[in-house]
Order: structure tokens, then C-alpha cells, then sequence
């Protein structure tokens, strides 16, 4: 091969190394710009997620605040409920009472 051949090789092999680094640089850009665009995606949808979590768990609470309000509630009219069938007891053995005492006193 004559020189100017081989010199014309080797610009053609340089051109050839330079398209390929060239090509592997915009590949490499393209997958870490497309990388980027995933973990934006991926943040916003974690943090939709985040948010309907949040409210589902609000939600919940809610429910067992209302279940539990509800169930006190329900215990202190029956509390009530037994504390005046009690007091009503307790008025008709103090007439008794009264009445004794006052019979006592009357007969004394």
C-alpha cells in the first residue's frame, strides 16, 4: 500500500472512532436524560401516592374516631340510664325511711 493509502486508512479509521464516541455520547445522553424523565415520574407518582395514603389514613381515623365516639356515647346514656333507675330506688327507700322516722317520731 502507498503511503497517501495508508494515511487515507487511518483518516478514515479516526473518522470512524470519532462517529462512534460521538454516537456512544449522544446514546449515553439520551438514557440519562430518559433516566431523569423516569425519576421525575416516579417522584410525582410517589408523591400522588404519598398524598391518597395520607387521606385513606385520615379517612380511617376518622371512621374509628366517629365508631368510638359513638360507642362512648352509648355507654354514658347507659350509665345515666342506671344512675337514675338507681337514684329513683334510692327516693322511694328514703320516703320509706322518712315515713319510719317520721312514725317514730310521732309515736314517741
Amino acid at each position: 500500500m502507498a503511503k497517501n493509502e495508508i494515511l487515507s486508512e487511518i483518516k478514515k479509521a479516526e473518522e470512524n472512532a470519532k462517529k462512534m464516541i460521538d454516537e456512544a455520547i449522544e446514546i449515553k445522553n439520551k438514557r440519562i436524560s430518559d433516566a431523569r424523565a423516569e425519576a421525575r415520574e416516579i417522584l410525582k407518582q410517589a408523591e400522588v401516592d404519598s398524598h391518597k395514603a395520607a387521606q385513606d389514613s385520615f379517612k380511617s381515623g376518622e371512621e374509628k374516631i366517629l365508631v368510638e365516639r359513638n360507642r362512648i356515647l352509648k355507654d354514658g346514656e347507659q350509665n345515666a340510664l342506671a344512675m337514675a333507675q338507681k337514684a329513683q330506688a334510692n327516693v322511694d327507700k328514703a320516703v320509706d325511711y322518712l315515713l319510719i322516722e317520721f312514725e317514730r317520731a310521732v309515736h314517741e
